[in-house]
């Protein structure tokens, strides 16, 4: 999908699920951290955190107490409706959502202590300009080995046919050429097991990771081979492949 088509896919998912996965049944086992525990650690009460990418704010509002104030923003119009309403249900005062692209952060200069990004794009030279001297950048993203079986069985997927570590490698250098130091990387490849049918077919509909998948009937025939081939006993088995990045201004 082009930036156009993921802005739609988002804006519509927002509006009917905003980017609430709790529902969602899967067990998990070799994921080597929590990157929303990784971002509190980063805070103080003190701190100013700024989350790109915040999708319906149910991370970030998890972590309210983390932090003085924490802004989140995200480039769908959806997705920002379903966080101010999550954030209305909250009772947190300390949070504020607003619809705001990634290459064009409008805050003050030095604004933020922290800032944070998961699973969402971002621009090291738009972060530097709002993050504090000595300010702490992190994120989390989706490399292009994730739902590797998925993705074969249908032949096409987020980041289908690229060579895994490019998206890293892209990211370092930015953040390098922005004058970030002190970067370092991790990353892991984790078994993942959905529960059942209607879990892999729920998660399937509201992440871009099969683009337009179940516009078509050939899709659930193709589904259906998969788990057939992939079912255990923990589960409908696939991986989830994640890379993270710390960076200081």
């Amino acid at each position: 999908m082009n930036r156009s088509e993921y802005k739609d896919f988002y804006d519509k998912v927002g509006k009917l699920n905003g980017w609430d996965f709790s529902k969602l049944r899967t067990t998990s086992e070799g994921e080597q951290w929590d990157f929303l525990h990784e971002v509190t650690l980063k805070c103080n009460k003190s701190s100013f955190l700024l989350d790109i990418g915040t999708g319906g704010g149910e991370a970030l509002i998890s972590i309210a107490d983390a932090a003085l104030l924490l802004v989140g923003i995200d480039r769908s119009e959806g997705m920002i409706e379903s966080a101010t309403e999550n954030l209305k249900k909250s009772n947190k005062g300390n949070i504020r959502f607003l619809q705001m692209e990634a290459e064009d952060i409008a805050f003050p200069m030095s604004f933020f202590n922290v800032v944070s990004c998961r699973h969402s794009e971002f621009y090291a030279n738009e972060i530097s300009k709002v993050l504090a001297n000595d300010g702490i950048f992190l994120t989390q993203q989706v490399s292009e080995g994730d739902k590797l079986n998925i993705k074969q069985a249908f032949g096409r997927g987020q980041g289908f046919g690229t060579n895994d570590g490019i998206l890293k490698e892209k990211y370092l250098t930015e953040l390098a050429e922005a004058g970030f130091t002190d970067i370092q990387s991790f990353e892991y490849d984790a078994s993942q097991y959905f529960q059942s049918y209607e879990d892999l077919v729920f998660f399937l509909k509201f992440t871009p990771v099969i683009p337009s998948f179940g516009q078509t009937d050939y899709d659930f025939e193709i589904l259906q081979k998969f788990i057939e081939a992939n079912q255990m006993e923990k589960g409908i088995k696939t991986n989830t492949k994640r890379f993270m990045i710390m960076a200081r201004k």
